[in-house]
Formats: C-alpha cells, sequence, structure tokens
C-alpha cells in the first residue's frame, strides 16, 4: 500500500502518524522528500488509523511481491546519481566496461585508459569470481581491487566489482563506488540484505533462469534495508537455444520501464557469450529504452583468463559507444 501525505500536514500531526503505525508493529518506509509512505507489511487496523488522520492525501494499492520496486503514479521513475556527470535513469546513457577478471596492475592500467579514451564512465572488473568449475580462476581477491581503484583513480573513472560474499561487503565498500550482484547470487538473501545496510549503488544482475516479479522481488531486499540505490541489469537467460551462451530477454527493458521506477541496464557480452554480437545486441538494447550497458572489453581479448569468446578490443568499445550514443539521442528524447 502507498500513502501520500499531504503537503500542507501538520508535523505534529505527521509525527502521531507515523507513531500509530509504529504501535500496529506495521513495517513501512517514510520516504519525506517526496511525502510517501510504502507500506510493506500492515495489519487491517491500518485503515482505522487512516480514517482517524488528517495527513493522508491519498492512498494506492502497490504489488505486494515488491511494494517498494513498484512503478506508480507518485513514483514513476527513480535514478541513482554517482556524480554529476554520471545518472543511471537520467538523461544520457551510462557505460561501463572493462575487463572481466582484474588479473595484473598493468592490465587494468591500460584498460582504464581506454576505456576513459573510449567514452565509458565507470571502469569493471571483477576480483571475487563465481566460476562453475573450483579448479578456474577465482580472482586476484584485495590485491585485485587495489588495481583496479588504482586505476580508476589515474583516469579519472568510478569502479564496479562484483561481491559475492556478505563477509566480503566491508572490503570491497573500501574500493567499488557500485556493487555488482552475478546472477548466480541474484537470490543470495544474506548478501542483499547486507548490502541493503549500505548507502552505495547496488547493480542487480538477473538471474539466468528466474521470471521478473523474481528479480524484482529481488531488488525488494536491498529497497527493505534502506538502500534506495538499485540498478537492474538484464544479463541473458538460460533458453533452448545452445548457439549462444546465453539468450537476451530484450522484453525484459520495457517490462521493467512498465512496472518498476528502478534503472536498468544491459549486459550484451554475457548475455551472447560470443564478442561477434556484443555490438548488435547493446544497440538493440539501447533502442528499446535501456540505461546504461555493461560490456567486456580486454586489452587482448584472446589472452583473457576469464570469458576471452565475449570480450571485445577497445576499438570495437569505442565504435559501439558512439553508435550507443546516437541511438540514445533518439530514443530518449
Amino acid at each position: 500500500m502507498i500513502i501520500k501525505i499531504r503537503q500542507d500536514a501538520e508535523k505534529e500531526r505527521l509525527t502521531e502518524f507515523l507513531d500509530g503505525l509504529t504501535k500496529l508493529n506495521t513495517v513501512f518506509q517514510f520516504e519525506e522528500d517526496i511525502r510517501i509512505i510504502t507500506l510493506m507489511k500492515f495489519s487491517d487496523s491500518v485503515m482505522g488509523l487512516v480514517r482517524k488522520t488528517s495527513v493522508v492525501e491519498e492512498m494506492l494499492p502497490a504489488n505486494k511481491a515488491f511494494v517498494l520496486a513498484s512503478k506508480h503514479r507518485f513514483k514513476p521513475k527513480s535514478t541513482v546519481r554517482l556524480s554529476k556527470d554520471i545518472e543511471f535513469g537520467g538523461r544520457d546513457i551510462v557505460l561501463i566496461a572493462g575487463p572481466c577478471s582484474v588479473e595484473t596492475e598493468e592490465q587494468m592500467m591500460q584498460s582504464a585508459k581506454a576505456v576513459k579514451d573510449a567514452g565509458a564512465s565507470i571502469l569493471r572488473g571483477g576480483a571475487f569470481k563465481p566460476r562453475t568449475s573450483p579448479y578456474d580462476f577465482q580472482g586476484l581477491g584485495e590485491s585485485g581491487l587495489k588495481f583496479i581503484r588504482k586505476a580508476a583513480n589515474k583516469h579519472g573513472l568510478k569502479v564496479i566489482t562484483e561481491i559475492l560474499d556478505p563477509r566480503h561487503v566491508d572490503l570491497v565498500n573500501r574500493y567499488t563506488d557500485i556493487f555488482q550482484v552475478g546472477t548466480r547470487n541474484m537470490q543470495n538473501f544474506e548478501l542483499l540484505k547486507e548490502l541493503g545496510k549500505m548507502r552505495k549503488p547496488v547493480l542487480l544482475k538477473r538471474g539466468m533462469g528466474v521470471v521478473y516479479k523474481e528479480w524484482l522481488g529481488a531488488a525488494e531486499y536491498i529497497l527493505a534495508g534502506g538502500n534506495k540505490e538499485v540498478i537492474l541489469c538484464e544479463r541473458g537467460i538460460r533458453t533452448f537455444v545452445a548457439d549462444t551462451r546465453f539468450t537476451f530477454d530484450i522484453n525484459a527493458i520495457p517490462y521493467i520501464k512498465k512496472v518498476s521506477h528502478l534503472p536498468i541496464v544491459a549486459d550484451p557480452s554475457h548475455s551472447t557469450g560470443n564478442w561477434h554480437f556484443v555490438k548488435d545486441i547493446a544497440m538493440a538494447a539501447v533502442a528499446a529504452g535501456a540505461d546504461g550497458l555493461i560490456i567486456d572489453a580486454h586489452p587482448e581479448p584472446q589472452k583473457s583468463w576469464v570469458d576471452k569468446d565475449q570480450a571485445i578490443d577497445f576499438k570495437t568499445l569505442k565504435d559501439i559507444i558512439k553508435r550507443s550514443n546516437r541511438i540514445a539521442k533518439i530514443v530518449r528524447n
């Protein structure tokens, strides 16, 4: 349930109403800036309280599964701002690029310079890697975090990196500007709860086998913890198609725009698993309304330690960014 508070509501009466909700064991969030109270869990007694107060202007129903993530008349759209020039869901698309995995300090320095020159504003790179086999490269850990942070700082970029374990939240927080939750951890609820306590953006990738409701439900865990800065990411789903690594679900972008106020970006690299298709999927995603792209780019793609088949070179990245910005100017005006 969504409650709109009157602009002229007396502060004393509003405080009484909020206290009344608390006494009824109501789980709610009050966004004072937009005068909205979102009820996540409440009893029938709340309606009696609403009828007695003078502070309520209007009430709206909301999807119980993801009430905080739901789009409604009072909150049609939200943005996540990193700086004056970087805003997910804003006028321009946000470009994120870099290698799938942090390998060496030199590699990250080369990548950061190339990413900056190509026109992206956020450097990606994994220091902790979830791998299908326990014998595959798992990431450099804190050394990798230091490499990506140093490279980003030198070239004036922000950092996004993956978080796998609730025990690593404080460590990763010291180095990153955005937490990335990968497809395999989308329903790691203990991790989502910990990220809900942070006041730093979280990019939540869609699980490879989940429906939209489950994806938004995962976002709800973060929002319910008090962290309002959630960015969704469509990264492909597993289907009967065996010719690409996954199938990019273009429907996800307009669907999320219809039911949720959260910004959404696209990952054309993991969704295809093949560098030949990255450019086309990237442009299609922007045309469908994606608020940004996260792309796997490497100084020497065929020497990449992880997912080399999907990595593009930086010349291709520059071309993708140039074309995507052109498309964005058309569809976002």
